[in-house]
């Protein structure tokens, strides 16, 4: 398997950034841009990633000819892929992994990642796509009101470059099976046996509203699926998710 090019700095605003601007400029994808740290690093719904040096900030250019509409799908294939990556590198460990909708993965059941694709719609059809895909390796950061942690804190020492060796590999493969969002179905499934056990209970905030009930699985596009405590299914496509209960299984 050849892998992208990888373009390594030492400080960057924001690799996302990066590399959404020399792909606009005419860079041809694929190609990986990583730094040492960000200084203007984000996370989903303009959320502050905070990029201290020893953890990874990379992102993936690539150009794809999927519908618009698939294009949602790119959060759940860089999920399984990281997932499979860290597993990867893990080799004989055990870590207790799982998957909160759409993309945050969870070690122990505190945040591990970030995860954040950006899309521009192009003039002749397709699109520009970058994946950023942040791993605490080094550093869990603090401040997000939420429980935070780090690979090194489990015992798995990796350095930024042997992360993205191996996440290279899984995202190129993972796309490949996603095959432009002909073949979402095998990505939900490899998303779901990673996701909350069925009946977790859960709160989305979305928007102005806050809904809450059991997990019941997610839509053929992904959607969560989401059972309110009257049974009524509710399908989302959006909102942050506050797990109430602990992953089972």
């Amino acid at each position: 398997m050849t892998l992208p090019p990888i373009l390594v700095h030492d400080s960057l605003p924001s690799t996302n950034a990066e590399a959404m601007r020399l792909g606009l400029s005419g860079e041809p994808p694929p190609l990986w841009v990583r730094a040492e740290r960000q200084t203007a690093g984000r996370g989903r719904s303009g959320r502050a990633w905070v990029s201290e040096p020893g953890n990874l900030y990379a992102s993936l250019l690539v150009r794809l000819a999927c519908p618009p509409g698939a294009l949602q799908h790119l959060s759940f294939v860089a999920a399984v892929a990281t997932v499979s990556a860290i597993r990867q590198c893990a080799g004989t460990m055990t870590l207790p992994l799982h998957l909160k909708w759409p993309n945050d993965i969870l070690l122990d059941g505190a945040k591990l990642t970030g995860i954040l694709p950006e899309t521009t719609l192009l003039a002749g059809g397709g699109a520009l796509a970058v994946i950023g895909i942040g791993v605490n390796l080094a550093h869990a950061p603090g401040g997000l009101g939420r429980s935070t942690t780090c690979l090194s804190a489990a015992g798995l020492d990796l350095t930024p470059a042997m992360m993205l060796e191996a996440l290279a590999a899984e995202l190129q493969a993972s796309l490949a099976q996603w095959a432009d969002g002909a073949n979402f179905s095998a990505i939900r499934k490899r998303w779901l046996a990673d996701g909350p056990t069925p009946g977790t209970l859960m709160a989305v905030h979305a928007g102005e509203s806050v809904i809450a009930g059991q997990f019941r699985g997610l839509a053929d596009d992904g959607a969560l699926i989401l059972r309110d405590h009257s049974g009524y299914d509710h399908i989302l496509t959006f909102g942050d998710v506050t797990l109430e209960a602990a992953h089972g299984g």
